[in-house]
């Protein structure tokens, strides 16, 4: 048998008395696609640094294809033999596609660079790993999902044949994933090996043959997928028994006949969207869903002010918002997680309690100015509503899980109070426990007698909504009533009846 192409051997990883990673083992075989998955804050990122040489371990040893691993100072080494695309891409979007293949290792003649020469090599690189995109093209007018083609293929020209896949889904619609996995199954057969990290747990049932999983930065079990079913997997990250415990709104019992609209949505029309009108009344949560590119997340940001609409109207109890306002969309009561957490829900920079307090800085103080007690106190209600993990409110954010970032979202949109929530992507990249809070958080608000609009393209998100609405090329093409049929629910967003003649 083929020695593995990487393994991991008692990695250890302590920061004060905090271990990151401790006694962690794994080995991927050639050729396969290996899951790596675990709540947020289990370890991942930190085994990653390791196995791509920018992090030294504590303790243990990682080995390449039998071999040790190079020095750390020894990147090209590193590069030829693990590279990792990454969530928040490292393509520069100003340069071409052929200048983001070279960066760095332009082709030079006489001490000038040979444009003819790299596009060229550019071109023969992209066609022999099939990836059907211009040289020339600049690199920001890609999609996400070319992008990540480009990270691969750079990755390949290096001599790398271990990809690490982070997250790759996390901004693809259904075609566009279906895409991405057919086009590793075939890198695979060609020799390509990937670990693959996702939250999302059935595309690890999809795509991979082998799965790893960390909890509390402890390695606790490595197994054929098809030996690991999805309630044993669940287990095995939380420590708990059982699957998502999340309310399914088909449990529920009616909402009462008289209840008041507190979000009316008439004829709204933008530039991927028209003629769409909708109401949520209080204690309902609602499901906006559809593809990427159907024209639902402007819907939400036109609604919570963060982009103006062409025309119609917004209505918050009965008193219209104007176009793309922010702070007239929180003073008539919008309250809103952004799809993006962190280019519009956080300031990386600063702290759990000043990120969560951002919106209400006028009421902790005068002139808008509030103490840091003030803000304090505000951050530790918060800590301790939404349990996020954290070493107090003083805690600066970039240094929190993608779930605990996501939960001072979270706190943040519910600082105002508002009568209408509305939720983009709420649990975009966190791990099964912190989507169950940010969830129960949805429950909490409903009972409140609030309305929520949740925009998202994840199953069980949507099972929290009352109603879901299917977007299709900017319009609204269906509505499910709670209780929906998976299938169903999903056919209606790639636009396929399963009930035509």
């Amino acid at each position: 048998m083929s020695a593995p192409v990487v393994e991991a051997f008692g990695l250890t990883k302590r920061y004060g008395s905090t271990a990151a990673l401790a006694d962690v083992s794994m080995r991927v075989l050639p050729g396969e696609s290996h899951a790596l998955v675990g709540r947020n804050g289990a370890g991942k990122s930190t085994l990653v640094s390791m196995l791509t040489g920018l992090r030294r371990p504590d303790a243990g040893e990682v080995r390449f294809g039998g071999e040790p691993a190079p020095a750390l100072a020894d990147r090209d080494a590193w590069r030829e033999r693990v590279a990792c695309v990454y969530q928040h891409s490292t393509i520069i979007r100003e340069l071409s596609v052929a200048e983001n293949l070279f960066i760095n290792r332009q082709h030079r003649r006489g001490g000038v660079i040979d444009w003819r020469a790299m596009r060229r090599d550019a071109r023969a690189l992209l066609d022999h790993w099939k990836i059907d995109v211009r040289e020339d093209a600049r690199a920001g007018d890609l999609t996400v999902e070319a992008r990540q083609l480009v990270e691969i293929a750079r990755a390949l020209s290096y001599g790398a044949r271990f990809i690490i896949l982070d997250e790759p889904t996390a901004q693809l619609d259904g075609e566009e994933i279906k895409r991405l996995f057919r086009r590793i199954e075939e890198l695979q057969r060609e020799g390509v090996t990937f670990l693959f990290i996702s939250h999302h747990l059935q595309e690890v049932y999809e795509i991979c043959q082998a799965v790893t999983v960390l909890r509390d930065a402890r390695h606790i079990v490595s197994a054929p997928v098809s030996a690991l079913p999805r309630d044993k997997l669940i287990e095995a990250m939380t420590g708990e028994q059982g699957g998502l415990a999340v309310a399914d709104a088909a449990a529920r019992a009616p909402l009462p006949a008289n209840a008041a609209v507190a979000l009316s949505v008439t004829e709204l029309c933008g530039d991927d969207y028209g003629d769409v009108s909708f109401d949520v009344r209080r204690g309902e949560v609602i499901g906006l869903t559809g593809a990427t590119t159907s024209g639902r997340t402007s819907v939400a940001e036109a609604i919570a002010g963060l982009k103006a609409q062409r025309s119609g109207t917004i209505q918050v109890d009965g008193r219209t918002l104007p176009p793309g306002d922010v702070p007239a969309a929180l003073a008539h009561g919008v309250g809103c997680v952004p799809k993006d957490r962190h280019r519009e829900g956080l300031v990386l920079s600063q702290s759990v309690a000043e990120n969560a307090s951002m919106t209400i800085a006028r009421s902790l103080g005068r002139f808008g100015i509030a103490s840091p007690a003030k803000k304090n106190a505000f951050g530790r209600r918060m800590i301790a509503a939404l349990g996020i993990k954290t070493q107090g409110p003083g805690h600066v954010v970039s240094g929190l899980s993608g779930g605990n970032q996501q939960k001072v979202v979270m706190a943040r949109a519910l600082a105002t109070d508002p009568n209408v929530l509305v939720l983009i992507d709420p649990t975009a990249g966190v791990d099964v426990k912190s989507k169950e809070a940010l969830l129960g958080v949805v429950e909490r608000v409903r009972e409140e007698g609030k309305a929520v609009l949740v925009v998202s393209g994840e199953l069980d998100d949507l099972r929290t909504c009352d109603r879901v609405l299917v977007m299709f090329r900017g319009a609204i093409a269906a509505e499910f009533p709670a209780g929906w049929q998976d299938h169903e629910l999903i056919a209606s967003v790639e636009g396929v009846s399963l009930h035509e003649a």
